[in-house]
Parts: structure tokens; C-alpha cells; sequence
């Protein structure tokens, strides 16, 4: 084994220690397509969780969201904007793609998604949810549920 192989395997067992006793990273880590790697630079990055408004912003900030543009009021989507955490973005879309690419059965959702996108727009539209889904879990400070819709004020 190489002497980076070694750092390696120390930095990664670092990381799951951290996971281990970090109650926010645990709990990300239970999103499917959210891995160690994601949670702890998701949890390390956002710092505070109540300093994003919304899911959406937090998926802004990471540079999950389409560029818009327009005039006269209506308006047209781009591709995302890539700006933000480039590192974090990255994780996020290789868990979305994995998820896309082992899951037995991906949801409804997804299933919906792909009849009208190309798989690369579903991938990104993905990881756009799973970053709105890491920012609900740490906001509300709940355990991720598959199945949970949340419920709009009146």
C-alpha cells in the first residue's frame, strides 16, 4: 500500500468517525444517493442551516438551479448555473446518478421526470432534490422518510 493509499484510508475512517457522532450527518446520510462524502461536505459547507430560506436557495447556493431569463414576462429556463460548491455539486449529481442507475424501482417522481427530460436533465433534477431534501431534514431537525410530503401553510 502506497503512502497516499494510507492517507486515504485514514482520512475515510476519519470521516465515518465523524459521521458516527455528528447527529446532522447521520441523518443525511439515510437520503438515498447521499453518501459520507456528500453529507459531511454538505454539513461542512452550509454551516448554519437556518441561514437558507428554503430548500431552493440552498440548491441555488450550490448551483442546482436553472439560469432564468426573460422579457415580457415570460420567462425561459437554462441549464443550472453551475455557481456555488463545485465539490458538493459533484457529489450530489453522482449520487443522483447512481441512485438512477441501481435503484430497482427509482418513484414515481422519477418515473414521471424521465418520460419528458433526457436522462442527464433527471440526473441534475435529482440531485436538485436531494439538496432541497438534505436542507428540510436539517431545518426541521427530522430522520429522513421515503414517502413524506410536507404540508403548506394556510
Amino acid at each position: 500500500m502506497t503512502r497516499l493509499d494510507e492517507q486515504i484510508v485514514v482520512i475515510e475512517r476519519r470521516l465515518r468517525q465523524w459521521m458516527l457522532e455528528d447527529k446532522a450527518v447521520k441523518s443525511i446520510t439515510e437520503i438515498p444517493g447521499v453518501g459520507v462524502l456528500a453529507a459531511t461536505s454538505a454539513v461542512a459547507t452550509m454551516g448554519d442551516v437556518k441561514s437558507f430560506r428554503s430548500g431552493r436557495e440552498f440548491a441555488a447556493w450550490i448551483g442546482l438551479v436553472p439560469k432564468q431569463t426573460g422579457l415580457g414576462g415570460k420567462v425561459t429556463l437554462l441549464g443550472i448555473s453551475r455557481r456555488g460548491d463545485t465539490y458538493l455539486r459533484t457529489l450530489l449529481i453522482h449520487g443522483a446518478r447512481s441512485v438512477l442507475n441501481h435503484a430497482k424501482v427509482p418513484g414515481p417522481w422519477v418515473e414521471q421526470v424521465s418520460k419528458r427530460r433526457p436522462q442527464n436533465v433527471v440526473t441534475v433534477a435529482l440531485a436538485n432534490k436531494m439538496a432541497r431534501t438534505i436542507w428540510a431534514v436539517l431545518a426541521h431537525d427530522r430522520p429522513y422518510q421515503k414517502g413524506h410530503v410536507s404540508a403548506k401553510p394556510a
